[in-house]
């Protein structure tokens, strides 16, 4: 068998890697890579190459409890860096993750988080994804319809098939397309965006923290610990 022609980019010994194997050689995502290879050499792009697939290295798929889903990564400078919703420590925290901060505090009581670094969840078997993983500078869904969307497909159909059940967090109409790729032994909460758009027509008050957590707790799982002190 010969070796699976990953991105450049790809997270090294990562276990989601075989079982994307047939996505990786199609000529779809081999069109998506230059398609994103040429934006970058004629615009700023978000995040950083090395950034692009960090969810996938920080959350194996062994380990992969929760998926929460967004739609495309963060368009300012130094905001995304591969995990949906999540700015690095020191970010100025945008207004979408402070209002799952509200709601995060409102759900399970813990403080209001400092950072907006959400690693503490990926590395608890939360994988923190986007529908799409690249967008140009200042221009929001600028690489929709390029072939992210049918990357993350792949993503949630190779979690969809695996025995061992997950918890889908879908925020959004683009997330919520995705219900329909995930089988029914799985759980699925899903509610409007977070934005300050849309945040007040059912994300408010949806409680996807504690809901999370005893569905996880149902299946024989360990819960999360979402508080970020």
């Amino acid at each position: 068998m010969t070796d699976v022609p990953v991105p450049d980019n790809w997270p090294q010994e990562c276990d989601w890697t075989p079982k994307l194997d047939s996505h990786f050689r199609s000529k779809g995502f081999q069109d998506l890579l230059e398609f994103v290879a040429g934006e970058r050499t004629e615009h700023q792009v978000f995040p950083s190459p090395e950034d692009t697939f960090n969810a996938f290295g920080l959350t194996p798929l062994n380990q992969t409890k929760i998926v929460i889903l967004g739609q495309d990564p963060y368009h300012g400078a130094g905001q995304a860096h591969g995990l949906s919703f999540s700015v690095k420590d020191g970010i100025k925290i945008p207004p979408s993750l402070r209002n799952i901060f509200k709601e995060l505090v409102s759900d399970v009581g813990c403080n209001m988080p400092a950072s907006g670094d959400l690693t503490p969840w990926a590395r608890q078997g939360a994988l923190l994804l986007n529908t799409v993983l690249t967008v140009r500078d200042g221009q929001a869904n600028s690489h929709r319809k390029q072939g992210w969307e049918n990357f993350t497909d792949a993503v949630i159909q190779t979690l969809s098939r695996r025995e061992q059940p997950a918890v889908f967090i879908l925020w959004g109409k683009p997330a919520e397309k995705k219900l329909k790729l995930i089988a029914d032994h799985h759980a699925t909460i899903v509610s409007a965006h977070p934005s300050p758009l849309s945040a007040y027509r059912g994300f408010f008050g949806s409680q996807p923290f504690s809901r999370a957590n005893q569905f996880l707790e149902s299946f024989g799982l360990s819960s999360i610990d979402w508080s970020l002190d």
